[in-house]
């Protein structure tokens, strides 16, 4: 994955960055990754070379649909805002990693006391 930053994000969590981010409204490409990069408070920048292939696979599977609108800049920029479907599985996948990161973090915190 073509993500800089101060970690590598696992393989799977960039879709679901995207979804959360594009819920909160429609938005284009260039935005997204600013909007991802602030929200990140500079720890994630997402690059073309990830970003555009991802929002094209989530429009593929039908998470999210894109109008071409006139941008801030008065430029013409494809907008992506989620579907019904998309909706629903971004609900789902952040359940998933909330119970998730839960899990790992029950783990990482743990000792090895009474371990053999």
């Amino acid at each position: 994955m073509n993500i800089m930053g101060k970690f590598d994000l696992p393989q799977g969590t960039l879709d679901l960055l995207i979804m959360r981010v594009i819920a909160l409204g429609p938005i284009h490409g260039y935005a997204l990754a600013q909007r991802i990069q602030q929200m990140s408070r500079e720890a994630l920048q997402v690059q073309q070379g990830s970003l555009y292939p991802a929002l094209h696979r989530l429009e593929y599977k039908k998470f999210l649909k894109a109008t071409w609108k006139e941008s801030e800049t008065g430029r013409e920029a494809k907008f992506y805002e989620l579907t019904v479907q998309g909706r629903a599985h971004v609900k789902a996948e952040t359940e998933n990693w909330s119970r998730l990161t839960d899990v790992v973090g029950l783990i990482l915190k743990g000792t090895l006391e009474g371990i053999s």
